[in-house]
């Protein structure tokens, strides 16, 4: 049984960038298929908006995310008083709202492991001061 895993932006970003410096190595993370990725709209428009070099590659990454199954969490209204204190939480950062919608994700799904690229979630802290602990080493 594979483990479900929160996946930010700048995986999808280099499994679908061939010129991303990331690109084999995420692309060799994501083949292991040890994980079922738990995604937000947030991420997946922030993805979209990276890619827009290529509408090829958005295309792949939305027909990849579809058939591989990645699973896009729900962030609506309610959670948005959370997103705020979030965003005046680690305002220093600053915290986007793509990596907001992630914490949030982790607190109500109960996933402590994320793949990211960015150092970001090493500061990041659960309820609990519990770490999201990023098991992609760049």
């Amino acid at each position: 049984m594979r483990g479900r895993i929160l996946i930010d932006a700048g995986p999808f970003i280099a499994l679908f960038d061939a010129d991303d410096s990331q690109h084999k190595k995420v692309k060799s993370f994501i083949r292991d298929q040890r994980y079922s990725f738990i995604s937000t709209l947030a991420v997946f428009a922030e993805v979209s908006h990276m890619l827009d070099f290529d509408v090829r590659a958005q295309r792949d990454f939305y027909q990849w995310a579809m058939f591989h199954g990645v699973i896009i969490s729900d962030i609506n209204q309610n959670d948005l008083p959370r997103i705020l204190e979030l965003t005046e939480k680690y305002a220093d950062l600053p915290m986007d709202f793509a990596d907001a919608t992630l914490v949030v994700t982790a607190e109500k799904t109960g996933i402590k492991e994320i793949i990211s690229l960015d150092k970001d979630f090493d500061i990041y802290r659960l309820p609990g001061k519990v770490k999201i602990r990023n098991v992609y080493a760049t």
